[in-house]
């Protein structure tokens, strides 16, 4: 059995509905950004598969889902150092909990 694009598709969708169900599901601040990097690594996936299987494109695709890891690395150090600083305010992590923040 050959590993074609369709399975690497469907892998990526279990990602993305993996984190959307995070996302949903957990209602504190690090879930969330769980949720967050499984949708950015399904995205990097779709990228690199559509790269490998399309011979005309090898290069950019791959180039962009670099781009998407180091989007993604970035992402995570600024919303963890945000978490940590709503921590130390709220004493929670709990999303709703930020509604206090509004202006």
């Amino acid at each position: 059995m050959t590993i074609t694009l369709a399975h690497y598709l469907v892998l990526a969708a279990i990602l993305l509905v993996a984190g959307l169900t995070c996302m949903i599901v957990k209602r504190n601040a690090i879930g969330v950004l769980i949720g967050v990097e499984l949708m950015l690594n399904a995205a990097g996936l779709n990228l690199a598969a559509f790269a490998h299987y399309n011979q005309a494109f090898q290069l950019d695709g791959q180039l962009m889902t670099i781009f998407v890891i180091v989007l993604a690395a970035a992402e995570a150090a600024i919303a963890l150092a945000i978490v940590l600083n709503f921590y130390n305010n709220a004493g929670s992590i709990d999303v709703d909990d930020a509604q206090e923040l509004q202006g």
